[in-house]
C-alpha cells in the first residue's frame, strides 16, 4: 500500500509541469466538444488524435489521448440533455432525464448533476483501477497460449452479447468479420501470406488507424448527414445552476458508488464498452430507487446513475488494456494500438518492464477528471452554442482529419482507401443494424486469437486437450458457453421459468 501511494506521488510529481498541465487542459476540452456533437464519438476523437501525435514526448502523447477520452464521453452528455441525441453512445441512457429536465427549463441545472455524476464516476474507476490492475497483472502472468486463446475468443463473444440496440447474432457476425480482416496479410509466426489476393499492399494486413478511422469515422459522417437535423433545446438559465450539485451527489452517494462500481466492472470485460455501463447503473438505481415513479421524467438519481456509470467504463476498460492488452471498449482499444506506436507494450509484462506506467495512467485520469469538471461547470453556455453549429460545416472538416489521420501513419494512399471502404462498410453494416465494436474488437483480438492457436497447437503437438483442461482454460470456457447460452432466447425463458419456480416453492415452503 505504502509503495502504491509512493509511486502514485511520484506520477503526480512528473506530471505536475505547466507543458502537461496544458496538453491535459487543451485535450479535455477538445474532448469534450467531440463528444458534444452528434456523430463525433469518443472513438473516432482519439483515433483522429492518435494520427497528430507521433511528435508529441510519449507521457505527453498519452495524456493528451486519454483526456480526449474521458472528455468525450463526458461531453456526449452535453447534446444527450439538449437534444435528446447522446453526443456518444456512451449517453444514451442520459436523455431519459437528462432531455425531460431541459424541456421543464432545468436544462444547466442537468449539465450540472452530470457533470458531479460524471467526475465522481471517474474517480471510483481510478481508485479501482489502482487497486485492480496490478493484481489483474500478477494473474495474467500465469496465463499461456490456451488462455489467451480464450481470452480473445471471450473478448469478440461478449462484446457481440452485450452490444446495446442489436441482437446478439448481429454482434457475433460483426465479431467474425473483425476476425476474418485480422486474418489478411502475413501471419505472426511465420510470415506467410495469406488472403492478400494478389495485392501486393495486403502483404502487411489491414492497418488498425484506416481501418478505425474509417468504421468510427467516416461512418459516422455519413450516419450524421444521413439523420434529420436536430434542434437545440431554449431555457432560461437558473440563478446558480452551472453550480455543482454536492447535496444531491450526497443525497445519492449510495447511488453513486454503486454505478461507479458497476462502470468499472463492465469496462473490465472485454469490448463492452460505456453505454452498456450506463444502462447497467441506470437499472440498477431504477431498481433499488424509492423515486423509481420519477425515472424517465426527469430523476436526478437517474441522470446521475447513467452519468456515474459510463465515466466509471473508462478507468475499467484501461485495466485489461494495460495489463492483458485486451480492450475494455473502443476508445481503449485505440489506445492500445497509440502506446504500442508510442513504445509501450501493454500485456502481463507491464508491471515489470513499466512498473510506474500504471500509476501515470491514473495521475493522467485524475487531470482529465479535475478538468471536465472546470470545462463543465464555467463553459456550460459555450457548449450549448457549439451544438449551434451546422453540420453542413462540420462534417466536411471531419472528413479531411479521416483522410489526413491515416495518411499521415505511413504516407500510402493505400491506407486512405482502406479508410473508405471501412468507412462505407460501417455504415451499411450500421444501417443493417450491426454494431461496430464486435467488428473492430475483432480486427484487434484477431492477431492474439491467431498467434496463440497455433502457438498452442506447437506446444501440445496437435492435443487440443490442454485448451479444456488447464484450470483458467476450464474457467474461460465455461464462461463462453454460458455467455453463448444466455444468448439463445430459448434457453433464457427456460432458465426463467425455472427459477420462478424454485422461487415459488420456496414461499410455499
Amino acid at each position: 500500500m505504502i509503495e502504491a501511494f509512493t509511486r502514485l506521488f511520484d506520477a503526480f510529481a512528473t506530471l505536475s509541469t505547466f507543458e502537461m498541465v496544458f496538453h491535459a487542459a487543451w485535450a479535455t476540452l477538445l474532448g469534450i466538444a467531440v463528444g458534444s456533437l452528434p456523430g463525433l464519438t469518443a472513438t473516432m476523437g482519439v483515433a483522429l488524435l492518435t494520427t497528430l501525435t507521433y511528435s508529441l514526448p510519449r507521457e505527453a502523447a498519452i495524456l493528451v489521448l486519454i483526456c480526449m477520452y474521458v472528455g468525450a464521453i463526458y461531453g456526449g452528455s452535453r447534446s444527450a440533455i439538449l437534444l435528446n441525441i447522446p453526443g456518444t453512445p456512451a449517453s444514451a441512457a442520459t436523455t431519459l432525464d437528462g432531455f425531460p429536465l431541459a424541456k421543464q427549463g432545468r436544462a444547466a441545472y442537468a449539465m450540472s448533476v452530470a457533470t458531479t455524476g460524471s467526475t465522481l464516476g471517474t474517480l471510483v474507476g481510478i481508485v479501482m483501477l489502482v487497486a485492480l490492475a496490478p493484481a489483474l497483472s500478477d494473474l495474467a502472468l500465469k496465463f499461456g497460449s490456451f488462455e489467451y486463446f480464450w481470452l480473445a475468443v471471450f473478448g469478440v463473444l461478449i462484446s457481440g452479447q452485450l452490444t446495446s440496440g442489436t441482437t446478439p447474432v448481429k454482434g457475433y457476425i460483426a465479431g467474425i468479420l473483425g476476425l476474418m480482416v485480422a486474418m489478411i496479410g502475413s501471419e505472426g509466426l511465420h510470415a506467410h501470406v495469406r488472403f492478400s489476393f494478389g495485392f501486393d499492399q495486403l502483404n502487411g494486413g489491414i492497418g488498425l488507424i484506416p481501418a478505425m478511422v474509417g468504421a468510427f469515422g467516416l461512418a459516422e459522417v455519413l450516419m450524421v448527414m444521413w439523420q434529420p437535423k436536430a434542434q437545440v433545446v431554449r431555457s432560461e438559465r437558473e440563478k446558480g445552476a452551472g453550480l455543482p450539485r454536492f447535496m444531491e451527489a450526497w443525497k445519492y452517494r449510495v447511488t453513486v458508488l454503486r454505478s461507479g462500481i458497476i462502470g468499472t466492472i463492465v469496462g473490465l470485460i472485454p469490448g463492452v464498452g460505456e453505454d452498456i455501463g450506463a444502462w447497467a447503473s441506470y437499472a440498477a438505481a431504477k431498481r433499488k430507487s424509492k423515486e423509481r415513479d420519477q425515472f424517465g421524467k426527469g430523476s436526478i438519481e437517474g441522470l446521475t446513475a447513467a452519468e456515474t456509470g459510463n465515466s466509471a467504463v473508462v478507468p475499467g476498460a484501461l485495466i485489461p488494456a494495460l495489463t492483458l492488452a485486451v480492450p475494455g471498449s473502443a476508445p481503449a482499444a485505440v489506445l492500445i494500438a497509440a502506446l504500442f506506436i508510442h513504445g509501450i507494450r501493454p500485456g502481463p509484462m507491464i508491471m515489470i518492464e513499466q512498473p510506474d506506467f500504471i500509476y501515470l495512467v491514473a495521475v493522467m485520469l485524475f487531470f482529465a477528471t479535475v478538468a471536465i469538471f472546470i470545462f463543465g461547470i464555467s463553459l456550460a453556455p459555450v457548449f450549448e452554442f457549439v451544438l449551434r453549429v451546422p453540420r453542413e460545416r462540420l462534417m466536411p472538416v471531419v472528413f479531411t482529419l479521416c483522410v489526413i489521420g491515416p495518411y499521415a501513419l505511413t504516407q500510402r494512399i493505400f491506407d486512405i482507401w482502406v479508410m473508405v471502404f471501412f468507412g462505407f462498410l460501417g455504415f451499411a453494416l450500421r444501417r443493417l443494424g450491426y454494431p461496430m465494436p464486435p467488428l473492430v474488437l475483432g480486427i484487434i483480438l484477431g492477431d492474439l486469437l491467431d498467434k496463440n492457436l497455433r502457438r498452442g497447437l506447437t506446444l501440445s503437438d496437435g492435443d487440443l486437450s490442454p485448451f479444456f483442461t488447464r484450470p483458467f482454460s476450464m474457467v474461460f470456457v465455461a464462461l463462453i458457453v454460458f455467455t453463448i447460452m444466455a444468448g439463445i432466447p430459448v434457453v433464457r425463458r427456460q432458465v426463467g421459468r425455472l427459477s420462478g419456480a424454485i422461487a415459488n416453492m420456496g414461499r410455499g415452503t
